[in-house]
């Protein structure tokens, strides 16, 4: 389970404050006003944003203070962070060792992940030998290789048309069912967060709140959130 535990950030002027239970496995879209904060909540999850005060804990443990690099998470940004001088199949395998020291059975992983995720062969390009499309699966085949416990989405599919998007969203979803992995993204579209969460944890007016069904929150989002979706609450002409 993540718990974050009165937790309380703070960037200039803006402030955010988050307290609340992610159960482990789940599933949770991250939604909210442009500049509400979404972002900014999952770079102090995964370590890149120390907060001003309250915890951070995965399973109990508090991981407030751990370096990213050893929290219990793969994160996947928008632009995908692929190495330009590397192929397809040493960005994956960064994913099992920085430093590229791949045993046999190691390459073979990485193989059979790129079969995985639609990339059957293409181990050898770079990344600009790819489409946007590849690209994404690229990134989202080296989070899955970590297999770390949790998987943080900060767009990484915004760029992608609405056909290859549901692909990447719907694999997202099976690999995540099969590792039991505990998912967070950061999304603008509805649909992409009916698509892939449950559940929704609304970002807005400096709090983040605890988890709602996604579809009920959006058949009848509070006024702020029917404000930036652009939406018409019930009752209202």
């Amino acid at each position: 389970m993540l718990t974050l535990d009165n937790l309380h950030l703070q960037l200039g002027d803006f402030r955010l404050e988050a307290d609340l239970a992610i159960t482990t496995g789940a599933r949770v879209a991250l939604m909210g006003p442009s500049g509400a904060g979404k972002t900014t909540l999952l770079s102090a999850i995964a370590g890149f944003l120390a907060p001003r005060s309250g915890r951070i804990l995965w399973n109990g443990a508090d991981i407030t203070a751990t370096p990213p690099g050893e929290r219990p998470l793969s994160i996947l940004f928008q632009d995908q962070n692929l190495f330009p001088h590397l192929t397809v199949a040493q960005n994956i395998g960064l994913g099992l060792d920085p430093k590229l020291r791949l045993s046999a059975p190691d390459r073979d992983r990485i193989e059979a992940t790129l079969t995985r995720v639609g990339l059957t062969g293409l181990g050898p390009r770079k990344p600009a030998q790819l489409s946007g499309g590849q690209q994404s699966r690229v990134a989202l085949a080296r989070a899955l290789l970590r297999a770390r416990p949790m998987l943080l989405l900060d767009e990484p599919f915004a760029a992608l048309g609405p056909a290859l998007k549901g692909e990447m969203l719907a694999l997202c979803a099976e690999m995540a069912r099969e590792q039991g992995t505990t998912v967070l993204m950061v999304s603008h579209d509805p649909q992409d967060a009916r698509a892939l969460c449950p559940e929704t944890v609304l970002v807005a007016e400096g709090r983040a709140l605890a988890p709602q069904p996604t579809g009920a929150l959006l058949d009848d989002p509070p006024p702020v959130l029917a404000e930036y979706l652009g939406q018409t609450r019930r009752g209202q002409v």
